[in-house]
């Protein structure tokens, strides 16, 4: 006698083995589109993590490279500058041997036989300059002979040039040491005329200075205004 609706053994466990085939292929599916999310979640991780990371790298990078071109740009700096005092400095110790040396001629000047009109000519000076009736002339206590002598023929000069008569009383407040020449003084020292030697020697070096650099190391491309007297 045969059963109708009603499912054998044999067949229930055909329907239990396509159940669990279709559930274990939904399963491999479902982890497939899992994994696959789950990759490409960790590709563009791993991409964001990339790019932060090189962003930093080459942050980094501009940084030190930066600093390097900084440090580069602070040694050349300090290179030139360094350059450019080792020349001044051997120009100054240039233009100092020439000062040096024209003071030695000017103190052989003082022992030599040209002196005396020189010392004629810097008491005619200050003679002009002063025009007082009465001067004090201060010089070295070994030139006090020429001094007079030459004072002489200072005043006769000094009156054709002026018309004018002055008084010339001395001191020898110079020392002997010294390059010479005359300090002429009136109105009780309160008005003087440094015609020493020395002194006519430093206005000249420091009229001449802009000159003689000029002829000796050529025009300074760093000064905008240059002007030689």
């Amino acid at each position: 006698m045969s059963r109708t609706g009603a499912l054998d053994d044999s067949e229930i466990q055909t329907e239990m083995n396509k159940m669990v085939a279709f559930i274990s292929q939904e399963a491999r599916e479902k982890a497939r589109e899992i994994q696959v999310k789950a990759d490409e979640e960790f590709a563009i991780e791993k991409a964001k993590i990339v790019r932060q990371e090189s962003l930093a790298i080459d942050s980094q990078y501009e940084k030190k490279k930066k600093q390097a071109e900084v440090g580069w740009k602070i040694s050349q700096s300090t290179a030139i500058n360094n350059s450019r005092i080792k020349v001044l400095r051997s120009r100054n110790d240039h233009l100092e041997s020439i000062f040096e040396e024209a003071n030695k001629q000017v103190k052989d000047l003082s022992e030599g036989d040209k002196y005396k009109q020189a010392v004629e000519n810097l008491i005619l000076e200050v003679l002009l300059k002063l025009l007082s009736p009465t001067i004090t002339i201060t010089h070295r206590p070994k030139d006090e002979d020429l001094i007079k002598k030459t004072s002489n023929s200072a005043l006769k000069r000094y009156k054709e040039m002026s018309g004018r008569e002055t008084k010339i009383t001395f001191e020898k407040g110079l020392n002997d040491n010294s390059s010479g020449g005359v300090i002429g003084s009136s109105m009780n020292g309160k008005i003087k005329v440094d015609n020493t030697l020395e002194e006519r020697l430093k206005i000249l070096e420091e009229k001449m200075l802009p000159e003689l650099r000029h002829d000796l190391f050529g025009v300074n491309e760093n000064r905008k205004f240059y002007t030689v007297s």
